[in-house]
C-alpha cells in the first residue's frame, strides 16, 4: 500500500505535463525565430534546424496531452 502512494505521488499532473509542454514550445519557438537572423552561421542554422524540430515534438506531446473526442 504504500509503495502505491509513494509511485502516484511521483507521477506529474496532467496539469504539469502540459505547463512543461507549453514552456518547451515557447523557448524553442524563441530559438527558432532568434536563430533565423543569423542563418549565415553554420552554428545558428543547426540550433535552427534543431529547435525547429523540438518545436513540432513539443507541439505533438501537447496536444496528446488533451482527451481525444
Amino acid at each position: 500500500m504504500e509503495k502505491e502512494l509513494e509511485i502516484q505521488s511521483n507521477k506529474a499532473s496532467v496539469e504539469t505535463k502540459r505547463e512543461i509542454a507549453k514552456i518547451g514550445m515557447s523557448v524553442s519557438l524563441l530559438l527558432t525565430a532568434g536563430s533565423a537572423l543569423f542563418l549565415k552561421n553554420k552554428t545558428a542554422k543547426t540550433i535552427h534546424i534543431t529547435a525547429g524540430v523540438a518545436l513540432v515534438g513539443f507541439s505533438i506531446w501537447h496536444a496528446s496531452l488533451y482527451p481525444k473526442k
